[in-house]
């Protein structure tokens, strides 16, 4: 049988670009076969810029603690593509199979029957044959690009649409403001399903309530209808319905109460599926790798000198770079320690805007290429961008040689280390130090 490498690459021939929105492809290619999209179990579609996967695994935690069956779909995937489909069980769903997921692949590929398609659509598709076929209680479904044209959006009445941060990025797609990205993500609204809307930039919010307006989707935003917030490490999360004091998030930074509130705000807004108070304590054992995550087990920690930090995110725009940075401000003061930053980003983000955000926090930024990415942005070029923001830089060839380059810089205390700007270096770190992900 062959791989599902192989069987990916042969599907990237399909069509000439890698990303091209539009749904007259999709549309096609679930007609052939048989319309799975409208046998899937119920759907909560998440949309939006930074925090989406995080807060499907909040909605996962927490539905799996109430006894339910989750199926998830979420992209990209950090070291197998398996990562991008979880089959809902009781207890704890599992990635899907690699016979099954392939027997999936085929199906779409001869269903196509070699007509243009994007690799993202073909395989969107092919989740949605799985997902039809696997008994579950609900569907958690991200967006993969913008919304309105996104292969995810041709379910016709989810049960509940999210939305959360919107910030600037993939402009070559969605546009070159705030407004117009905006309007793409608030395509995923429905008439009479309703919207949770997380806190937005102004300009943002005024796109997504007028939509909601013209359709008929109810709206429930945050710092409207209702709050989360942390109050002496726990989360305090209120609405009409009355007020949660829940543990913290497993996930470290501020940016997960945010995340976390969106997550049971949309639970909550949906009573039929039957979740308890108690269930939503789930939010202190969510897992979501590469989102502030703590490397102490595996390869790479015992490359730096001993009693270093390494942590490890995925964040690559100026928001989520953001994010990052004040976790990491949290961190140095509850434990003071240098901060070196291990940068490697793709050419087509901003990587000036994601930089300041480290400006006066980072003793030294470690600049390197993203492994089997050619379109990652030189090495040298982010450490000279780095330099203009008054970050103390240096590039190296490869990661192995940026690790071994925090020993040559003596620091004392110990270093926290942080790998980030790039979903794609996060999952070959994640590889390289053999992190198990499931």
């Amino acid at each position: 049988m062959p791989s599902i490498d192989t069987t990916i690459t042969r599907l990237l021939a399909l069509h000439p670009k890698l990303i091209d929105l539009s749904l007259d492809r999709m549309l096609r290619l679930l007609a052939a076969l048989g319309h799975p999209e409208r046998k899937l179990p119920p759907v909560i579609h998440v949309a939006g810029t930074n925090g989406k996967g995080s807060t499907i695994a909040f909605m996962r935690a927490i539905l799996e603690a109430a006894g339910l069956r989750v199926h998830v779909y979420t992209s990209p995937h950090l070291v197998r593509f398996n990562e991008r489909f979880r089959i809902g069980q009781v207890g704890e769903g599992a990635l899907v199979a690699d016979d099954d997921l392939l027997r999936a692949l085929e199906e779409c590929e001869r269903a196509n029957a070699g007509q243009p398609i994007t690799v993202f659509e073909i395989t969107t598709a092919a989740g949605m044959l799985l997902f039809a076929r696997h008994p579950a209680d609900i569907l958690l479904l991200e967006v993969g690009l913008g919304g309105r044209l996104d292969a995810t959006n041709v379910v016709a009445q989810p049960l509940a649409t999210v939305i959360t941060p919107i910030s600037f990025d993939h402009a070559e797609y969605l546009g070159d403001s705030i407004a117009k990205i905006a309007a793409e993500k608030a395509g995923v609204l429905k008439p009479n399903v309703p919207a949770i809307v997380a806190a937005q930039p102004r300009d943002a919010l005024v796109v997504i309530e007028r939509t909601a307006v013209r359709i008929g989707a109810p709206t429930t935003i945050a710092g409207e209808g209702w709050t989360a917030s942390e109050e002496r490490g726990r989360l305090v999360y209120q609405d009409e319905a009355g007020l949660l004091d829940l543990p913290a998030p497993r996930l470290p930074g501020r940016h997960q109460f945010e995340n976390a509130g969106v997550a049971i705000a949309t639970l909550r807004a949906l009573p039929g599926l039957g979740v308890r108070p108690k269930d939503f304590e789930a939010i202190a054992r969510t897992e979501w790798p590469a989102r502030m995550q703590r490397l102490s087990q595996g390869r790479l920690p015992g490359v730096l000198p001993a009693g270093s930090e390494l942590w490890l995110d995925g964040g690559h725009n100026a928001d989520g770079g953001r994010a990052v940075a004040n976790a990491l401000a949290d961190l140095e003061e509850r434990v003071p320690r240098p901060l070196v930053l291990i940068v490697g980003m793709l050419a087509s983000k901003d990587s000036a805007a994601f930089l300041r955000n480290f400006s006066g926090l980072a003793r030294r930024l470690i600049a390197v290429p993203i492994p089997d990415q050619p379109k990652c942005m030189p090495a040298a070029a982010i450490a000279d961008l780095a330099r203009s923001a008054d970050i103390p830089a240096q590039s190296c060839d490869d990661l192995a040689h940026a690790l071994t380059t925090v020993n040559a810089l003596a620091l004392n205390p110990p270093p926290r280390v942080m790998i980030t700007g790039s979903l794609y270096l996060a999952g070959a770190v994640l590889n390289a130090n053999g992190t198990p992900l499931r």
